[in-house]
């Protein structure tokens, strides 16, 4: 069933609590600079998350872990030039939140501070509690991460889905629920079963935002480079392809460097 869309100028932290209350879902993506940035807002996305799949998408790494946080500062003020309406969240990385509440306060100021970003985004439950705490009575708001956590991941030792186990699962309930107390805004739940995404959603009066975790949850966010194809390696159950950009942008380049050999390009009317 389709709820009526209503028109935000600026998104907010307040606008998701809002769009959960009336069934609004909300859409998320990723976007890293300015130009992509630029896109996605325009075309009426709802939170733009500056993600550590920075990491992967934009340097090559094969996992998120090696991203800085000067360079999740560099990401998200490119971003932020970039956008009028969209709520933007950044990932803090891993390294910058997870031993000291005192040294994820400083990132996360760092971020607010020198990108002009509008929240954070925190990997974790109960583990990283005081951390929450300490950013959130600074004023800063809060996204949660739960389910498979890719700062984690050589403590899961692998991408597949989380949350399977009766006891995984009433973990992670017990940490949304936690998450909501302390003041989060809203919930990422990455790659765990839909049923129990669903009764996440159900149990908490803040947003749900899923990626891979079905569709009873209150928004979802994809990478954009995925979603429009730049990538075409990475091919999760999850993830639709809006587009086949890495097809079609080989084919042009192919088409420039053609041009170019054979002196087609630039022809008569594309000189002074």
């Amino acid at each position: 069933m389709s709820t009526a869309k209503k028109e935000y100028k600026r998104v907010t932290v307040k606008s998701l609590v809002d769009m959960k209350a009336t069934g609004e879902k909300i859409s998320m993506l990723t976007a890293y600079d300015y130009t992509m940035a630029k896109i996605v807002d325009s075309a009426g996305v709802d939170v733009i998350l500056v993600g550590d799949s920075a990491s992967n998408v934009m340097a090559g790494h094969e996992t998120t872990l090696p991203i800085t946080l000067d360079q999740m500062i560099y990401h998200a003020s490119s971003v932020v030039r970039a956008i009028y309406r969209a709520l933007i969240v950044v990932d803090l990385p891993f390294g910058s939140y997870q031993s000291d509440p005192k040294e994820a306060l400083r990132s996360a100021i760092r971020i607010m501070k020198e990108s002009g970003a509008h929240s954070v985004k925190l990997e974790g439950g109960k583990e990283i509690k005081e951390s929450i705490k300490r950013i959130l009575n600074a004023g800063i708001p809060v996204m949660g991460h739960l389910g498979l956590t890719p700062q984690s991941i050589y403590k899961f030792g692998t991408y597949t889905v989380r949350a399977k186990e009766e006891q995984e699962a009433e973990q992670l309930l017990e940490d949304a629920k936690m998450l909501e107390k302390l003041g989060c805004f809203a919930i990422v739940l990455e790659k765990i079963p839909a049923k129990l995404a669903q009764q996440v959603a159900e149990s908490v009066s803040i947003p749900i935002i899923g990626i891979g975790a079905g569709s009873g949850v209150d928004g979802q966010v994809l990478v954009l480079h995925d979603m429009i194809g730049m990538t075409h390696e990475f091919n999760p159950r999850f993830l639709r392809r809006y587009l086949n950009l890495y097809e079609e942008m080989s084919t042009a380049i192919s088409q420039y460097v053609d041009d170019v050999k054979t002196q087609d390009f630039p022809n008569e009317s594309e000189q002074y």
